[in-house]
């Protein structure tokens, strides 16, 4: 049996990638540094994911087990030297510490000259996670381990989607998540074959993580910062506000313009995946709240995220721009308390005004008017 190590046991890594993984006929050893997980997780071996939309379907993931990344760290070190595939979904900040725990795996298989390829993907949702990985990890191996991992390791960096809401269960291991997904994955930077249900290998990645950023996430915090404003608690009720959908569906058709302009998709494709991309937001079977859509919005309004690389490419090419500025408009008044990026960004505002904060998160020196616009 192949084996597989995820990092990262949250509702993203036991509905999506550790499902796929499991029914593609890996065996599955999640890492994580919840306590509460891990040992549920030791304790049955199984969990279930329901599909929910117009019905649930309930999927039965079985013989898998998990370590405590800290406490366990020898057993996760041996699971990580016998697998296969190593996946993440853990978050982008966290990828440099997986990085460190990658360190002496590829150092004892460089010494002890395994001979096994062996792919590490980061599922998260930012744009070049693999590569990141890696970066993080190089400076800190042997010259015979960067070798090593140069010849037997691939790095392909990945899009995800598969939106997955906060939740609560008498079981805590019970996660539902939406029926549509998708994984695209660099073919051009697998090491050996790589087959998992559902995972789709492409040369052409970057067209696709933009389409998902541009599309996806861009329409989603967009609903989610205005929903804030208005009170809504939800992204389905607020897309029942005529308003708001009307700004999210004008957002992705400035964006939409962007990526058939830039990637070459057809106006007949990129409308269909807009209208499927705005369905999905309407799920009435999801209830996705607002501030976990709208959370972290420093990283969120950063150069080269959802708001500000599209605006900053829409510009270049001379395309509207109008529902975008409105959006970031909507992310800048974000003042969650129990959010700590929204509380630094409104003490940066304060401390330096609208303006001056955006350019610092941004990094958008070269576009000063539009900045002022949107800030005025």
């Amino acid at each position: 049996m192949k084996h597989a190590v995820h990092f990262g046991a949250g509702n993203i890594g036991r509905g999506f990638i550790g499902l796929l993984l499991n029914q593609s006929g890996y065996h599955v050893t999640f890492l994580d540094v919840s306590e509460t997980l891990i040992n549920h997780l030791k304790a049955q071996r199984r969990y279930t994911v329901e599909l929910v939309g117009e019905t649930v379907t309930a999927i039965d993931v079985e013989d898998v087990d998990a370590l405590h990344s800290v406490h366990d760290a020898q057993a996760a070190t041996q699971a990580l030297l016998q697998a296969d595939l190593i996946t993440t979904a853990v978050g982008p900040s966290i990828l440099p510490i997986v990085a460190r725990q990658l360190v002496a795996v590829f150092e004892t298989q460089a010494t002890y000259k395994v001979n096994r390829l062996v792919n590490v993907i980061a599922c998260e949702n930012t744009i070049g996670g693999s590569t990141q990985i890696k970066h993080a990890l190089m400076p800190l191996l042997s010259a015979d381990a960067q070798a090593y991992v140069n010849t037997y390791v691939g790095f392909p960096d990945a899009a995800v989607d598969r939106i997955v809401p906060n939740q609560h269960h008498a079981d805590p291991l019970t996660v539902q998540v939406e029926p549509f997904y998708e994984w695209v994955v660099d073919a051009k930077a697998v090491k050996g074959e790589l087959k998992v249900i559902g995972m789709h290998l492409s040369d052409k990645l970057q067209a696709y993580i933009e389409r998902k950023l541009f599309t996806v996430n861009t329409g989603h915090a967009t609903v989610a910062y205005v929903a804030y404003a208005k009170g809504y608690a939800t992204i389905r009720d607020a897309m029942a506000d005529d308003e708001i959908a009307d700004l999210a569906n004008g957002v992705l058709q400035e964006t939409g313009a962007l990526l058939s302009a830039k990637h070459g998709f057809g106006r007949d494709e990129q409308a269909a995946y807009i209208a499927k991309t705005l369905e999905r937001f309407r799920n009435p079977h999801i209830a996705d709240e607002a501030v976990r859509v709208a959370r972290s919005p420093l990283r969120k309004l950063s150069a080269n995220d959802r708001f500000i690389k599209p605006l900053r490419e829409c510009l270049d090419l001379k395309l509207p721009t109008e529902n975008l500025q409105k959006a970031i408009r909507n992310a800048m008044n974000y003042d969650y308390a129990e959010d700590p990026e929204a509380v630094k960004l409104q003490a940066l505002i304060a401390e330096k005004g609208r303006h001056d904060a955006l350019m610092s998160i941004s990094g958008f020196d070269l576009y000063v008017k539009t900045i002022a616009d949107i800030t005025q």
